[in-house]
């Protein structure tokens, strides 16, 4: 079992993979990470979940697309370049047919009561996702005080709705250096005593 997938982390394998992820990604990229930690973490154990909440991390803090970000990023990890592209294909490739084949006939549908159902009921799926995704986030990133003092501060930003949330995340990224250089101080005025 685990030789078998071992040998999907090919080109193929990892196209395959990212491309049944963007398959089911409705949503947007909120809801990518309990889909990939389905995918890649439980039934692969290609990357750890520690990983995998890194790479998503990076890809919401980045310009773009969050799902293709993350693939770009845990493709690299898998297998480099290749696999970058591989996932980012596989992941982006779903969205762009679906638009393709569906945009002439979403028109007419979109007003059908039918089609509305479907939209509310999918619209309560990206719910629970999302729910799932800050789960996940909230088990590897809020673990100490100070990541509760940050989370804190970063969600009063966000409700106040003064501060852009791009500014909130740079703002979370810059106490976490600051953080890590108090604690780098500490570790090395321990070290001298």
């Amino acid at each position: 079992m685990l030789y078998n997938k071992v040998m999907d982390k090919n080109f193929y394998g990892i196209f395959k993979t990212f491309f049944k992820v963007g398959t089911l990604l409705l949503g947007g990229g909120y809801v990518i990470l309990p889909l990939l930690t389905s995918e890649l973490v439980d039934k692969k154990k290609w990357i750890t979940s520690e990983e995998l909440c890194e790479f998503y991390a990076l890809g919401a803090s980045l310009p773009g697309i969050i799902a293709a970000n993350t693939a770009i990023f845990t493709g690299r990890k898998l297998l480099g370049t290749k696999g970058a592209i591989a996932a980012t294909v596989g992941m982006v490739l779903p969205a762009f047919l679906a638009i393709v084949l569906f945009a002439s006939i979403l028109s007419e549908l979109i007003t059908k009561p039918s089609i509305q159902h479907i939209f509310w009921g999918v619209g309560i799926g990206v719910i629970v996702l999302l729910f799932l995704a800050v789960k996940e986030m909230w088990k590897k990133s809020v673990t100490d005080k100070f990541s509760i003092l940050t989370y804190i501060i970063c969600l009063a930003l966000a409700i106040s709705g003064k501060v852009p949330p791009s500014i909130t995340v740079i703002f979370a990224l810059f106490f976490g250096i600051f953080w890590q250089k108090i604690e780098d101080l500490k570790k090395n005025k321990g070290g001298e005593a």
